[in-house]
This record gives C-alpha cells, structure tokens and sequence, in this order.
C-alpha cells in the first residue's frame, strides 16, 4: 500500500468532516448573532426603551 493513498484517506475520513463541522459552527454562531441583534431591535417601545420582553430576557432570576 502506496503511502499517499493512506494520506488521502486520512484526510478524506479524519480531517474533511471536522473541517466542515467546525465551519459551520462558525456559521452557526454568526446566524445566532444577527439574530439575536435583530430581536433586540423588535422588543423596543417607540420611544426606544426596552418593552417589558427585552427586560425580563436581561433579568437575573437567582437575584432575590
């Protein structure tokens, strides 16, 4: 058995499936972001306060 071909079944099993899980994590998390600014955005009043959804996801519940 040739060396390479053990290199590029390496690569093709071991290396190219993280690669891709590890991208789209990325891509995940840049998705969760712009998501989660634009919800900001849509739980504001018209004066620009924060309505009553954006304070109570600000909230700390284990506060007394």
């Amino acid at each position: 058995m040739d060396f390479g071909v053990v290199v590029m079944v390496l690569l093709l099993v071991l290396v190219m499936p993280v690669g891709v899980l590890l991208s789209m994590a990325v891509f995940a998390g840049v998705i969760g972001a712009l998501i989660g600014r634009q919800s900001d955005l849509d739980n504001v009043t018209q004066d620009g306060e924060p309505n009553e959804y954006l304070e109570l996801s600000e909230s700390n519940p284990y506060v007394l």
